[in-house]
């Protein structure tokens, strides 16, 4: 049987190396895409930590906003796994520092993909493309992969999200314009923990971070919809396996926490850590975010759950996540490993 390849972008990243490593676990060839090939020699020793099968890996320099290098990079692949996106810890100072970056680098790829004949291409956006520029009564729904984000609606969204829900929309209607046998599936996660690698973590792993280093005296009435990491590496693997994924959309979290939920799963695996149980008033954290503005991408998520459906997810691609009490744990065990905390 030849060995099947795929073009990887953002491998660097949290969510790419853990999804390369399954790759590489179940016999794929795998190049990834780093913005500096510098970089490359570390990515490899981490990642060949957690497999034997690094020969099959290799690196290419390409950044999301180049459009010439992107051809070259297809030849000879099967599948494309697009993980790379623009992630802010601080609000950009205008919105298109981040939303032209991730519209331009969805339609380089699916353009080049597409001229080389790649059979499919896995999309990662964000449970951000559904749960967000709601009104009170839409934040009441369950909501599933049929909603959008209405990018319309400023008041209930951030930069970050605006990016992630136009970037994926771009790439559904660059299909539509441009019919061809390629095929394309996204899956939106919620946050992602899970076990970090190495020292350079995922965004979301800093919601334990915080908790854990002793910075935070209490918790905002903040919730996010939890996700493994190692489940999402999973559910990208079977969206680019399974026959009938093509041309879908899914939806992926293994359970809703509040801030407070974390800290009191934290608590009890750490009693000996000082990790705030007690939530701020809300008042208060929108006095903080005048001040911090570190603060200001939460702000809409305050005092707000955003509940999604992954019925879709679990019965189309088979697929089963780990439980979000676990993907907090790991997390936490990692970042003692690692050395952060």
């Amino acid at each position: 049987m030849d060995t099947k390849k795929v073009l990887l972008t953002g491998i660097s990243g949290f969510l790419g190396a853990h999804t390369a490593i399954r790759l590489l676990e179940k016999g794929y060839h795998v190049k990834g895409t780093l913005r500096d090939l510098n970089r490359a020699p570390s990515i490899k020793e981490v990642i060949a930590k957690h497999t034997r099968f690094v020969d099959r890996l290799s690196f290419a320099e390409a950044d999301l906003s180049t459009g010439n290098v992107w051809s070259d990079l297809m030849e000879g692949m099967d599948y494309v796994q697009h993980i790379a996106s623009p992630f802010p810890r601080e609000m950009p100072k205008h919105e298109d520092e981040l939303i032209l970056p991730a519209k331009e680098g969805v339609l380089h790829i699916l353009n080049a993909a597409a001229s080389y004949k790649i059979k499919r291409v896995v999309l990662t956006s964000s449970g951000a493309a559904v749960v967000y520029g709601k009104t009170k009564e839409q934040l009441q729904q369950i909501m599933d992969e049929s909603v959008w984000t209405d990018i319309n609606c400023a008041k209930d969204l951030t930069p970050y999200f605006k990016s992630k829900t136009i970037a994926e929309a771009t790439a559904w209607k660059f299909m539509k314009e441009n019919p061809s046998e390629m095929e394309l599936v996204t899956v939106l996660p919620g946050a992602i923990l899970g076990p970090v690698l190495e020292n350079d973590y995922g965004t979301s792993a800093n919601i334990v971070v915080k908790l854990m280093d002793g910075s935070m005296p209490a918790v905002p009435k903040i919730g996010f919809e939890i996700i493994d990491v190692r489940s999402v590496a999973d559910a990208l693997i079977k969206a680019m396996e399974v026959p009938s994924a093509a041309n879908n959309r899914y939806l992926l979290s293994s359970g809703f926490l509040m801030l407070k939920d974390i800290a009191e799963i934290l608590k009890k695996a750490y009693p000996k850590n000082k990790i705030p149980t007690k939530e701020l008033p809300n008042f208060i954290i929108k006095l903080f975010s005048k001040f911090d503005s570190s603060l200001q991408p939460v702000m809409v998520d305050l005092g707000v759950k955003r509940r999604v459906n992954v019925n879709k997810a679990k019965t189309e691609l088979n697929w089963q996540p780990i439980p979000p009490e676990e993907a907090v744990l790991s997390c936490a065990r990692s970042l003692f490993e690692q050395g952060i905390l």
